[in-house]
């Protein structure tokens, strides 16, 4: 697989990551560990080099998994976690509030980077922006850990331009960590021109809006108990019906083109920019298989402005996330 860098951090990676977190966290009940580290080791024989993961996602058992399945590939890849949620005395497997405080910061690092077996962690987020901690002590905080070769390269997830320009200069940001696909647009309205600008790297997550874009979902939908999509309004079942005329425009352009739908909107997104590095994640050695090759396909500039120009036609229902997890969701 081609590799590009985010930005001018110089750090590269595949075209394509690799997002973890479904691998046993969110999304149901957890897939077969021994299952998961070889589809892992799999991903890296197939030119994946960047995977993501986080302290929240299990909590803590994502590390552990990543870790274990690419310890003996170490040399080959980049491992990227995140950092900034404190949890509920005695553990929890959801976060009750956002914390990045320094002294906890350098837990958290000390912590993942034993999870994660390795000696320094390549690609350090902070989670979630914690207003009660100015953006400068954070990035002051990694600053010292990749002084301390500790860690390599700094990120942000989710963070607005202001908090992005202020940690920028007090620790060069590799790259922002954001949703982005043809259903979530968000980063199109400000981000995207301050990246640029700044010379930093974009990794978006859920760039096949958490399953809907491969065109495998409509209104009979169902998700089993302990499926976050449950609790999201975007997967409701009069959201997802309407919603499917997104489908119908990827599928049109995957037929043409020779492809599928999930395909389309990946490429769609290694088209926009080229410090863009999508993170599709997947518990099936097929859809991994299918992931890797939309690296493959090339959209003429008449094909993006025909997605564009439909896309803004479609009028996306439901929102994110509700209101409750707005702010502290890690997910």
């Amino acid at each position: 697989m081609e590799k590009r860098k985010l930005g001018k951090s110089g750090l590269e990676v595949s075209a394509l990551g690799y997002g973890c977190m479904g691998l046993d966290y969110a999304y149901g009940k957890p897939a077969d560990k021994k299952e998961m580290v070889s589809l892992l080791r799999a991903a890296v024989d197939k030119g994946v080099t960047f995977f993501d993961t986080a302290e929240v996602y299990g909590p803590l058992t994502n590390e552990e998994l990543v870790g274990e399945a690419l310890a003996p590939v170490r040399d080959r890849v980049v491992i990227a976690t995140k950092f900034g949620f404190k949890f509920a005395s005695g553990g929890g497997s959801r976060p009750v509030g956002v914390d990045s405080h320094p002294k906890h910061i350098r837990e958290v690092a000390e912590a993942s980077l034993k999870r994660l077996k390795v000696d320094v962690i390549d690609l350090l987020y902070q989670h979630r922006v914690d207003p009660n901690v100015p953006i400068e002590d954070v990035a002051g905080a990694v600053k010292d850990l990749i002084r301390e070769g500790k860690v390599r390269y700094f990120g942000l997830s989710e963070a607005g331009v202001q908090t992005i320009r202020r940690a920028h200069a007090v620790q060069p940001v590799a790259a922002l960590q954001s949703e982005y696909s043809l259903w979530t647009r968000d980063p199109e309205h400000e981000v995207l021109s301050v990246l640029e600008e700044l010379g930093i790297g974009f990794v978006p997550y859920s760039p096949l809006g958490r399953g809907f874009l491969t065109g495998k979902m409509d209104s009979n939908t169902r998700f089993e108990s302990g499926d976050f999509r449950n609790s999201l309004p975007r997967f409701a079942p009069e959201a997802l019906a309407a919603n499917q005329a997104l489908i119908d425009l990827l599928g049109q352009v995957a037929q043409r083109k020779q492809a599928t739908p999930a395909q389309i909107a990946l490429a769609w997104l290694l088209a926009q920019k080229p410090w863009i590095v999508p993170i599709p994640g997947t518990t099936k050695l097929y859809r991994l298989e299918e992931n890797i090759k939309a690296a493959e396909i090339r959209l003429t500039a008449d094909d993006l402005r025909e997605i564009d120009g439909a896309a803004a036609k479609i009028v996306v229902q439901g929102e994110r996330y509700p209101e409750s997890l707005e702010k502290m969701t890690g997910l």
